[in-house]
């Protein structure tokens, strides 16, 4: 029978010898674990650096220790004893007593346990220590498992998580090449399913097929054309710049289907070979002249972004007389704007009365110019942003298409 003698744990755990990975050295002493201790599991480091997420903590504590999720210091226990203790050194407080009674009592039971593998400060393993970053990394392990049984899957492999682009419409040239004076511009608009749009709203009004308008960079030339679609969805445009330089290609486009904002725009740029000088923006003026007609804007408008309004114009002959306007690309009149640096672009028109189709929206406002008289302009305005905006107004008067650019303020 063997005798009942204490435990020695040094003489009766041996050190087992382990394949050594890079840079790991085993202790040197067997280390005891309490099975019975705190839910914070102590680790000691060689020489490594202390993590700087806050979840580690050295054991040498400065005298105010930040322990608590919320930033709440509290005392170390020595410094709490000696606010305790009598100023002549004797701890007469009840609660210290017990606390250094217990102190003392503990010291064999520490003595039993393995020593320290080096003097380097031991660190302790806090993984509750912040709750706020451990609610979110649980909360992070949620959702991850969600996206992974809606999204994950599949046969063979590491689940990953896979965010597929958006489906939209996109513009495919087909070519832009000079013909003489002029240039050619071919391209097709193609669906989200990877097939051409073939099908295009038709009828009376402005807001069929498609709008083709290049603008230069500087607001200093446009040109607006609307190009018949072929069969197979194809628009083949031959334009004549009136200048050189690099102009954005607007394709507006109104396809047949039903939906609460009729048209989509498209965007592209070209260059004009030849030499480019830009034109500042010339300030804000009531009348211009165009190849001998004058048009007037009358009052003094207070233009606000995302916000109805109206601007009246007369357009008077060259002998004064009011001019008369005939329908083009299904309009009275085009009112086509650009915002200055950004070439932002809307679009609206002036119609007839009685016309159908020819009412402009951007979200849920909506604009209708209108001509009730010869020479008389109402031209709706609704643009996207403020700023500095170009007005190009255009119509068709004794055969001849004209062109009047405006300076706008827009709030």
């Amino acid at each position: 029978m063997r005798r009942n003698e204490p435990a020695d744990l040094e003489h009766d755990l041996v050190a087992v010898a382990q394949r050594q990975a890079a840079r790991v050295t085993a202790p040197p002493h067997p280390v005891q674990v309490d099975a019975h201790g705190a839910a914070e599991a102590e680790h000691a480091t060689g020489r490594e650096r202390l993590s700087p997420d806050g979840e580690e903590v050295a054991e040498r504590r400065p005298a105010l220790e930040a322990d608590d999720a919320r930033g709440i210091e509290r005392p170390e226990p020595p410094s709490a004893m000696r606010a305790h203790s009598d100023p002549r050194g004797h701890d007469r407080d009840t609660a210290v007593r017990k606390e250094l009674e217990v102190e003392a009592r503990a010291g064999p039971k520490r003595r039993l346990r393995a020593g320290r593998m080096d003097r380097g400060p031991r660190v302790v393993h806090r993984p509750h220590a912040d709750r706020g970053r451990y609610e979110h990394v649980l909360h992070g392990i949620a959702l991850l498992a969600v996206l992974c049984a809606a999204g994950c899957g599949g046969s063979g492999g590491s689940p990953t998580i896979a965010v597929q682009p958006a489906r939209q419409f996109r513009l495919e040239t087909l070519g832009f090449t000079r013909a003489g004076s002029h240039f050619n511009f071919s391209f097709r608009i193609v669906q989200p399913d990877g097939r051409a749009l073939t099908k295009f709203r038709r009828g009376a009004g402005p807001h069929t097929g498609v709008h083709v308008i290049y603008i230069r960079r500087d607001l200093g030339a446009i040109v607006h054309h609307h190009p018949p679609v072929a069969a197979d969805g194809s628009v083949h445009d031959s334009v004549g710049f009136p200048a050189a330089g690099p102009y954005r290609v607007v394709i507006d486009a109104y396809p047949q289907q039903v939906t609460p904002q009729p048209n989509f725009q498209l965007f592209t740029s070209v260059k004009v070979p030849g030499r480019y000088m830009p034109k500042p923006l010339p300030a804000a003026k009531a009348t211009q002249g165009v190849d001998g007609y004058r048009f007037t804007l009358h009052g003094h408008p207070h233009l606000r972004a995302v916000e109805a309004g109206l601007l009246s114009f007369t357009v008077t002959k060259p002998d004064g007389s009011a001019a008369r306007f005939t329908p083009w690309y299904g309009a009275l009149a085009h009112a086509i704007f650009f915002r200055k640096g950004s070439l932002d672009y809307f679009h609206t028109h002036v119609c007839a009365p009685g016309a159908v189709g020819c009412t402009s929206v951007l979200g849920g406002a909506k604009v209708t110019g209108s001509s009730s008289k010869p020479g008389q302009l109402s031209v709706g305005v609704l643009v996207p942003v403020p700023g500095t905006w170009r007005l190009f107004l255009q119509c068709r008067a004794d055969g001849r298409v004209l062109t009047a650019p405006f300076t706008l303020r827009v709030g």
